[in-house]
């Protein structure tokens, strides 16, 4: 018998670091942060789907610590209220991720409903998700482990499948198995049958069921992540998970560790439109195509050019006669290929990885997000660096000095209120100051607007390690 008044908390992992759509995506920043296909991001998309749907609890988000400001940052720019962000100390897959969130949420109600999702996935605009929500949530109030399966459109061989055993008077299937990314040949039989779907990668169970199956199928993982969970510290507005305990919990996903064991496992069958965003040609399908369909993104001119993709975050790009083409400028890197070969991209960036002189390309960009504002890196050469650094109303850089360097700043616009040593001063548009080599200072903007700064620095060594913290309100060292 099924509760009409139950609500759901959605999880959102957030804490994934692909780079397969390089070079817009990078370890520091990855693809569920970018603005690709709206002006929000994935993960903003993600948290806006459930805003004030009256099915839906508060989101509950499991990240690393290198992204929380991140997630909290997005959050508040959408205007979405968070229930808990709850800090991996260490990777370990989606398993012991979903099975802590699932702990921290049994504690308050072990009948919570759980609705799992990606931050990095599209879903369209469609009344048949909510649908779908509706068909997964009576079949987990009858203690069911529930995954969506995706109506298949081609025979893709980036997903994998859910084999279910069909039944007319149900909206959710018994699934029969699992099977992992096929080859072309094995895909095209898979779409034959009409019992086969995507594997979406998106779950939903009640939290004590998830807990009993995992205690039984995978008691390592349970007591890695409920232990960890149990010893969490909350730090500012994070949860910060045991780092002791959790890294006891091997790394296995979801699927493997108790999904594709458990036999009270179902699967909703779901129209509604769907891509893990996997790749360039991915992005390419779901974008808003032209006569020619081409897909274009940003300061873009095309001429003679079919069935391509181009994308350009700043500089604007021309492109002359090409077809079946991928073309990406990023601040500091460009790739181009062919769109039909879009899963290449991994490639290259192990290539760049194994290069020392152009791993940084895998890690950032030229702009770096920072909770106070962040900056770009505009010139760099022997002993000096120019940056552009941009600090939010409101918002302070740590109390800091540094070893190797002297700086030298110039206010573009904004209020800048700056502490060096026992000196207080404030600068407005076109003032500047000069810091001292070894000085404790700080840069604060307790204005309005955005305070823009142009930052000159100097010295034997320039690298973001000669920063000695001295007092951080966001718990940096």
């Amino acid at each position: 018998m099924t509760d009409a008044s139950a609500k759901i908390t959605p999880v959102i992992l957030a804490g994934g670091k692909g780079k397969r759509l390089w070079p817009m995506s990078r370890s520091e920043r990855p693809k569920q942060f970018l603005k690709i296909l709206s002006e929000y991001s994935l993960f903003q998309q993600t948290l806006l789907r459930f805003e004030d749907h009256p099915l839906y609890n508060k989101p509950v988000i499991i990240t690393n610590n290198d992204y929380r400001f991140l997630v909290a940052e997005q959050a508040e720019e959408c205007g979405v209220k968070l229930d808990a962000i709850l800090l991996e100390p260490i990777a370990r897959d989606t398993a012991p991720a979903i099975v802590a969130a699932t702990s921290f949420l049994n504690s308050k109600d072990p009948k919570t409903i759980v609705h799992v999702l990606p931050s990095d996935h599209y879903i369209g605009e469609s009344n048949s998700f909510f649908l779908s929500i509706e068909n997964a949530l009576e079949a987990a109030q009858e203690k069911r482990l529930v995954t969506f399966g995706i109506e298949p459109t081609e025979p893709a061989t980036g997903f994998g499948y859910i084999e279910a055993q069909q039944d007319e008077e149900k909206t959710a299937f018994p699934v029969i198995s699992f099977y992992e990314k096929p080859d072309v040949e094995r895909a095209r039989e898979f779409i034959k049958n009409k019992n086969f779907y995507w594997n979406s990668g998106m779950f939903m169970f009640r939290a004590d069921v998830l807990l009993k199956e995992c205690k039984t199928l995978a008691p390592d993982i349970h007591n890695a992540a409920t232990i960890a969970v149990s010893k969490a510290k909350a730090d500012l507005d994070f949860f910060r998970l045991d780092e002791q305990s959790f890294s006891k919990a091997p790394a296995i996903s979801i699927d493997y560790a108790i999904f594709e064991k458990a036999k009270s496992v179902s699967v909703v069958p779901s129209s509604f439109e769907w891509s893990d965003l996997g790749s360039w040609d991915s992005v390419w399908k779901m974008g808003e195509q032209d006569e020619h369909q081409n897909v274009r993104i940003g300061p873009v001119t095309l001429n003679k050019t079919k069935n391509s993709l181009v994308i350009s975050e700043n500089m604007h790009v021309s492109v002359n006669g090409l077809e079946d083409a991928v073309v990406v400028l990023s601040e500091d890197a460009a790739y181009v290929g062919r769109l039909s070969d879009a899963q290449s991209v991994g490639d290259i960036v192990q290539l760049l990885q194994q290069d020392k002189k152009n791993e940084d390309l895998t890690r950032s960009h030229l702009t770096n997000y920072r909770p106070w504002g962040g900056y770009s890196s505009i010139l760099k050469g022997d002993r000096f660096q120019v940056k552009r650094l941009f600090v939010k109303p409101g918002k302070r850089l740590s109390l800091q000095k540094h070893h190797h360097r002297a700086e030298h700043w110039i206010v573009v616009s904004g209020t800048a209120d700056v502490q060096i040593d026992d000196n207080h001063i404030t600068l407005t548009e076109n003032q500047s100051t000069y810091i001292p080599q070894g000085s404790i200072h700080r840069l604060s903007n307790s204005g309005k607007i955005l305070l823009e700064i142009i930052e000159i620095q100097t010295g034997s060594y320039l690298g973001e390690d000669d920063i000695i913290r001295i007092e951080d309100e966001f718990g940096r060292t």
